[in-house]
């Protein structure tokens, strides 16, 4: 059964604030004066507006005086009341702000506002007092440090050389973005990182707003199974063996769809009814893209970039801290960068706003040359874990299975797609025999010839008699 607040229990803690003015000091983060019955709100103002303008708790005399009241002084009070006192009125103050919330949801209901409907119910459940003092930055460092190492669980991308200019990976909770430009490979790199992390056991969930689940799906069918993507129909059976076989040993994935114009309470929708049903935690979450997103939190125009990309941002972000999960997302690039071989931050799609909010952005720099020798450059246009920012990082690029891997040390000699020869270009090639000096065969190195067709020495000699 749900507390009631009556006048007395509000009187109450007035009370204690006026005999105890850390009480209220405490709480004045979420003290309302709309809360408190129509009796005892024009003491609850008087308190407010006193001590902002005089930063010190009125007396006894002067409330009762000026609000008509008769509040009285409560001697002894130990820390286990205050302790009461905080508890009780943060529960007061949540109960009363939901009461009104729904109260001015309902009058934006009938006007058929809905947008501002979920901030403020949102909002009000929210209510909290700050109890968490934070960190003592000189108490058991090594425990800090552990903290952050086992929690946030640095997990590699798969590719050693960029984990060494991110000190080790990617962290849960993070912002982590591809920008590139049309046909960059965004959707690439993410799909490939995803493989990666199913590798190491983790379970995920790719979410697209652009290509279908079946080509995300049959683009991760040659990177599993490294099959070139024109060969998988002719060779459903044992892609449908490795893929199964793969399933076994690794972790779970799962794609889905989402129309373009989603906003990020439909993934987290979607996140939680997914792990209801499957019974397993979702580790990591990839978004492609976060453009084709709108926010939660504000009605904007899809063509203001600025706006709608800072609260996306910000949403995206505000997701991954609360489901503690690793997120990676991609934007695009804008037409500034078309030619440009150095990207910085005018050459974000939207402007500033989302690198504000980004932990790890990457720039994808590619040219029709570079793909068809297997080469991908990423350029590291902001970090926040490590002093990367403006290096860059060459990986491999398999045209055929669409993987991306580290470049061997001599990419020329050991490169990690071995592909099959050529037999028939080989059986037509001419072998060449070298001999030492002195010892040709002369008989052997002759050229001959032998004419067996009769219609041709029938020709050579019509020739010989019309000289």
């Amino acid at each position: 059964m749900a507390k009631t607040y009556d006048a007395q229990i509000q009187k109450l803690f007035i009370e204690m604030m006026l005999s105890d003015s850390q009480s209220y000091v405490r709480v004045q983060n979420i003290f309302n004066p709309n809360n408190f019955d129509r009796s005892l709100k024009s003491a609850a103002e008087f308190i407010k507006e006193h001590c902002e303008k005089h930063t010190i708790m009125p007396l006894h005399e002067q409330i009762n005086a000026a609000t008509n009241n008769t509040f009285q002084p409560i001697s002894g009070m130990t820390d286990d009341h205050t302790s009461w006192f905080l508890d009780e009125f943060e529960g007061f103050t949540r109960q009363k702000e939901l009461e009104r919330a729904i109260l001015a949801a309902a009058d934006l209901l009938e006007k058929g506002d809905f947008d501002p409907v979920e901030k403020l119910i949102k909002d009000a459940v929210q209510i909290s007092l700050t109890k968490d003092l934070g960190t003592d930055y000189f108490a058991d460092p090594k425990a800090r440090l552990m903290r952050i190492k086992d929690n946030n669980g640095q997990v590699s991308t798969g590719w050693n050389a960029l984990d060494q200019k991110l000190f080790g990976g990617f962290n849960k909770g993070e912002l982590n973005i591809f920008a590139g430009g049309s046909g960059s490979g965004k959707s690439l790199f993410m799909q490939n990182i995803a493989v990666n992390w199913m590798q190491l056991g983790l379970n995920g969930v790719y979410i697209t707003l652009e290509l279908s689940e079946e080509l995300t799906s049959m683009r991760i069918d040659s990177m599993i199974t490294n099959i070139p993507s024109k060969d998988i129909f002719r060779d459903i059976d044992n892609v449908d063996m490795k893929v199964i076989m793969m399933g076994k040993k690794s972790g779970k994935l799962q794609i889905k769809y989402l129309p373009a114009q989603s906003n990020i309470n439909d993934v987290r929708a979607y996140i939680k009814e997914l792990q209801i049903r499957s019974g397993r935690r979702v580790d990591f979450v990839m978004i492609d893209y976060l453009d084709l997103l709108m926010p939660v939190s504000a009605k904007v125009s899809p063509s203001d970039l600025f706006v709608k990309d800072k609260y996306v941002s910000e949403e995206i972000r505000n997701f991954a801290k609360e489901m503690q999960i690793l997120l990676v997302t991609a934007s695009q690039l804008n037409r500034a960068s078309v030619e440009e071989v150095e990207f910085d931050h005018s050459h974000i799609s939207g402007g500033i706003s989302k690198i504000n909010t980004a932990d790890n952005l990457f720039g994808i720099f590619t040219t029709r040359s570079m793909r068809e020798h297997g080469k991908y450059q990423l350029q590291i246009m902001k970090t926040r874990s490590s002093s990367g920012v403006g290096q860059k990082v060459e990986l491999e690029f398999d045209i055929d299975s669409l993987r991306i891997r580290d470049l061997p040390d001599d990419d020329s000699q050991t490169s990690q797609f071995k592909k099959p020869s050529n037999t028939i270009f080989d059986g037509l090639k001419t072998g060449s025999v070298v001999r030492a000096a002195g010892n040709i065969d002369t008989e052997s190195s002759k050229v001959t010839a032998t004419v067996d067709s009769s219609r041709l020495k029938s020709m050579l000699a019509n020739i010989k008699s019309s000289k």
